[in-house]
């Protein structure tokens, strides 16, 4: 035989020779025992970490949520400082009321029948002048209250400021009352009107339960131990749940958050998916440091004199600002479970095939998934 011939054979040997694995039996208890602890290992692993813990045979998805609030309750104010008042909701809830937050006024520093004019500015260490030469004409100040005119005026019988153009007379707002003015509001109640969608499957809920009618919205009042599932909050109560004092935080105002937990496992009956509600205080109350406290801002009310001078009242507005904060994730079995174990896994697959067909003188794609949804899968298998 040639030396080519034989190189031939061998390369058709190598190319085309069946080979088969050999198995060899050890007996040996101590090489069995370390080769089962390890098979062991690896099954404790998969099943109780990666499916039991980490749920890794499910798919998940986020949710998506819009939110409305409608607030009521009524007050009435009578002190030294203002006129006697009837407080509603239109008074109170500044600015209306928006989609996922909301605001109730429980304290203000008011400053009625201001006017476009010129006044002395407050005392401070950048507006106590001696004479018009410490006062800067068309100067403004941000932390200030006008522009000033150039002219230094007096402001008391012991000091002197800078004139400015502005709203007067200027508001003071250092004397703010020490008890809440809307001390009733901690007896409004607000119902939340939350919807959510977890698209990928198709899942749609509310936090009015299927079973909730007008009249059990006329007294449910929500309780997390007798009423867990009602949507209406006493504002009291929130706070309450936060940790806070409602008297104490209503003086200075601040930032409450409304936690709604929509997570849920859809390996389970869906019927079982509730919200889960919670609160907590959300703007920073150092017990020391506690620069800048609570939350406020400022809006005036306008109006005309008989003779035509515009004037104002200006309110700066103390109170509460709830915000509602929705979240959540939802799993459900993994599509290759259901490929492998659902009665219907036939059906399954071929709408979730797309098979690619080519003509001669064109090619198409018939995608063999339509609207099918995951969910009625699991519900019908």
């Amino acid at each position: 035989m040639s030396k080519s011939a034989g190189c031939c054979k061998r390369f058709l040997h190598y190319a085309f020779d069946y080979e088969t694995p050999k198995t060899l039996v050890i007996p040996s208890l101590g090489v069995g025992f370390v080769f089962r602890f390890t098979q062991f290992l690896v099954v404790m692993y998969v099943v109780g970490y990666v499916c039991v813990v980490q749920k890794a045979y499910q798919d998940t998805d986020t949710v998506i949520s819009t939110v409305t609030t409608k607030v009521k309750g009524f007050a009435f104010t009578n002190t030294s400082d203002t006129e006697p008042r009837f407080w509603d909701v239109a008074d109170y809830i500044i600015p209306p009321q928006g989609d996922h937050s909301f605001f109730v006024l429980t304290n203000m520093v008011v400053t009625p029948k201001q006017v476009q004019s010129r006044c002395p500015e407050l005392p401070s260490p950048s507006t106590i002048c001696v004479d018009d030469c410490n006062c800067v004409e068309g100067h403004s100040d941000p932390r200030g209250n006008g522009i000033q005119t150039g002219l230094c005026e007096n402001y008391s019988t012991t000091a002197r400021t800078c004139e400015v153009l502005s709203w007067c007379p200027l508001e003071i707002d250092t004397k703010l009352p020490e008890h809440a003015l809307l001390a009733a509001a901690e007896n409004f109640t607000v119902l939340i009107k939350n919807s959510i969608t977890y698209p990928k499957f198709n899942f749609h809920r509310r936090n009015i339960l299927p079973h909730v009618n007008s009249s059990y919205l006329k007294r449910c009042e929500f309780s997390r131990l007798t009423d867990p599932h009602c949507p209406i909050f006493r504002l009291k109560d929130i706070v309450s749940e936060a940790g806070e004092d409602f008297q104490d935080m209503a003086v200075k105002g601040g930032i409450l958050g409304i936690l709604i937990d929509w997570s849920c496992d859809l390996d389970w009956w869906a019927g079982e998916c509730l919200p889960k509600y919670s609160f907590r205080r959300l703007d920073n109350k150092h017990p020391v440091n506690n620069v800048a406290p609570g939350y406020n801002f400022r809006f005036a009310k306008y109006y005309k004199t008989a003779d035509g001078e515009e004037t104002r009242t200006l309110i700066k507005a103390y109170g509460i600002r709830f915000d509602v904060i929705v979240f959540g994730t939802v799993p459900v079995v993994a599509d290759w479970f259901l490929v492998t174990c659902s009665r219907k896994r036939d059906l399954y697959s071929r709408h979730k095939t797309t098979h690619l067909t080519e003509d001669a003188d064109s090619a198409s794609v018939r995608d063999f998934s339509p609207s099918l949804s995951l969910m009625n899968l699991i519900s019908t298998d």
